[in-house]
């Protein structure tokens, strides 16, 4: 570890600089609360501190505070360990030259096939490529989001291999109507407008949102422009079960600059769309779901490559209670994925491919709690797919509370990622004889609250360790898809909250990551602070980011990115219907990459209207 860390390590463990916990509705809800926040890391609902996974949580309140139109941005600033890279002012883009790659604990792949995203806990990736498409994610949809970070492979399958995002879309929950709108306006020509709105009356909620955003880009040849429209209903049947059904669709196109001093990239025009239904029921000693999902894209880029794909399929799960202090999850899923590729540039089109890959799988969840301070867990899966095979995905983990205010987590778990079509069927590289990448994953951790709760605090250690990761291999006929990567990632991760008053807050993330083989998109240190002190209707918030070490090409030379980021946010709020903000990035204008060839922007100010409107109960 690098010395200048030294003395920050040393004032995180004394709990000198800590994070901000916001209370709402009397329940805390904050990325490291231990006690009140309620997750769905098991499937079923539970408290965070009894489940052995590693999961971060960020509420609603601290993404529309944020600010920001796309939803991934925010989770990188506020779970230690989780990196995405960025290109540009807004947009992150397809192909080649683009940005949206996650990683959590350096575990991503390239493209993005390592960390699943989730919508309502259903899959989401692009049928093709096997990658999610980060654009496709808008924040003002969120009522939280939950990353485990660490395999989640046996509740969620294949992707889930470093880790897992669930993106929890929100619910009309007050009786009659309630609205909300943002417009936006910043630097580089940059428009956002935000609208939604939602209705309930007795059992039945709708809600509906529309975003639009629009830029010239900070470069020539990086405009960008997108719009979302996403709605949600439901249903409460009886007090037993009820129904919900959503969709999404979004149109963006945009153009990739390339590298500086280079020629510009492709352009391209984008749909994706997402639709799923859902029955839920909950007695007392057993509750559960079945879903269907379906989501479909259709992808043009000027260098003649089209597609249409597509992922669906069933999620089925059922908790019960057999006896006091005892939960058993069961599951099966089945998901079908997969489409058609083809370049149009000229004549008849060229197929590369028109196919698709089946996956089934069994899933069991043991919880147990014992004397009122230990939970111990154990899962396991069988996952049937119709190219390789079956695999199979075990786990196991306890949580342990020696005090009221502390727990301590272990676990040891199995990730696995399928090969993608794109590896098993396109082009020159393709090798249908492709295995799963695997890994193992090795964790303790504490947390801990002290001060009568006024301050939280997380560490976390962790060893993962993969191999038959899929790589382009050269051979006598050129490269070839090939199961011949390894990785070995050590790290540490700490969280902390501090509310000394209630006009003042504080919060702070850091992991270290030690890789034994460089992984591009992975810092080895990430370092995010931010403080908020309010003052009557007056709110005023300063955040650093800093990344160290950050591997933006590991071949064939290895390019390494360190820089500092100053943000900050004045908000005042004239009363409930109406408030302003000025947002400010990059306030030190900075110079600094995150992809290789791509500067970012230099100093960003937005200025913005936040309108809400609400009628009924919860008025």
């Amino acid at each position: 570890m690098k010395k200048i860390f030294l003395p920050t390590l040393a004032v995180l463990v004394l709990g000198q600089v800590t994070a901000f916990s916001q209370q709402k509705e009397g329940i805390l809800k904050d990325t490291i609360n231990i006690k009140e926040v309620i997750v769905t890391a098991t499937k079923t609902k539970v408290n965070r501190n009894v489940v052995p996974l590693t999961v971060s949580v960020i509420s609603e309140e601290e993404i529309e505070n944020s600010s920001e139109s796309a939803l991934l941005p925010v989770l990188s600033e506020q779970v230690p360990g989780l990196f995405i890279t960025e290109r540009g002012i807004t947009g992150f883009g397809v192909s080649t030259g683009s940005a949206g790659q996650i990683s959590v604990r350096g575990i991503g792949g390239n493209p993005n096939t390592q960390v699943l995203i989730l919508l309502n806990g259903n899959p989401q990736f692009m049928g093709i490529m096997g990658h999610p498409i980060a654009d496709a994610y808008i924040a003002s949809d969120v009522e939280k989001v939950e990353v485990i970070r660490g395999p989640a492979s046996t509740l969620y399958g294949t992707n889930a291999m470093g880790g897992a995002i669930n993106i929890i879309t929100k619910d009309q929950k007050n009786d009659g109507l309630d609205a909300n709108g943002r417009v936006m306006y910043g630097s580089y020509n940059t428009k956002k407008i935000m609208l939604n709105s939602g209705y309930k009356k007795n059992k039945f909620n709708i809600l509906a949102s529309f975003n639009h955003d629009q830029t010239d880009g900070h470069r020539d040849s990086s405009e960008f422009k997108i719009n979302n429209g996403y709605i949600k209903t439901g249903y409460t049947i009886n007090n037993h079960l009820n129904v919900n059904a959503d969709f999404s669709l979004a149109n963006f196109v945009g153009a990739d600059p390339g590298p500086e001093d280079s020629y510009a990239g492709y352009s391209l025009d984008i749909v994706r769309g997402m639709g799923a239904a859902e029955l839920n029921n909950k007695y007392d000693k057993t509750n559960g779901s079945i879903r269907f999902f379906y989501n479909f894209g259709e992808h043009n880029i000027t260098d003649g490559f089209h597609s249409l794909d597509n992922n669906y399929g069933v999620v089925a799960y059922q908790a019960i209670s057999l006896f006091r202090g005892n939960t058993i999850t069961a599951g099966l899923d089945y998901k079908q994925y997969g489409g058609l590729a083809e370049n149009i540039s000229s004549g008849e089109p060229v197929v590369f491919s028109d196919t698709t890959v089946t996956e089934m799988a069994g899933y069991i969840y043991l919880q147990q709690n014992l004397l009122s301070k230990l939970t111990l867990n154990a899962g396991f899966r069988l996952e049937h797919n119709n190219v390789y095979g079956n695999e199979p995905v075990p786990s196991a983990g306890l949580a342990y509370h020696p005090t009221a205010t502390t727990t301590v987590k272990a676990s040891v778990a199995k990730g696995f990622r399928s090969p993608t079509i794109r590896e098993l069927f396109l082009w020159g590289t393709a090798n249908s004889d492709l295995k799963p990448e695997k890994m193992m994953n090795y964790e303790i951790g504490v947390m801990q609250k002290l001060l009568d709760s006024k301050l939280s605090l997380e560490l976390t250690v962790f060893n993962a360790s993969g191999d038959n990761l899929i790589k382009a291999v050269a051979g006598e006929t050129g490269y070839k898809y090939q199961n011949t990567g390894k990785f070995s990632n050590t790290g540490i991760e700490f969280a902390g909250a501090y509310k000394p008053s209630d006009n003042l807050s504080f919060n702070l993330n850091y992991s270290y990551i030690n890789m034994k083989y460089h992984i591009v998109a992975c810092p080895e240190h990430q370092l995010n602070i931010n403080g908020t002190y309010k003052l009557n209707n007056l709110s005023v918030n300063v955040a650093v980011q800093h990344i160290q070490n950050l591997y933006t090409q590991v071949a064939p030379t290895e390019e390494i990115s360190t820089y500092t980021l100053l943000n900050s946010k004045i908000a005042y709020k004239f009363n409930r219907y109406f408030d302003v903000f000025l947002k400010g990035e990059n306030l030190t204008n900075v110079k600094y990459y995150i992809n290789y060839g791509y500067p970012m922007p230099g100093i960003v100010i937005y200025g913005g209207i936040n309108m809400h409107f609400q009628s009924g109960q919860g008025k």
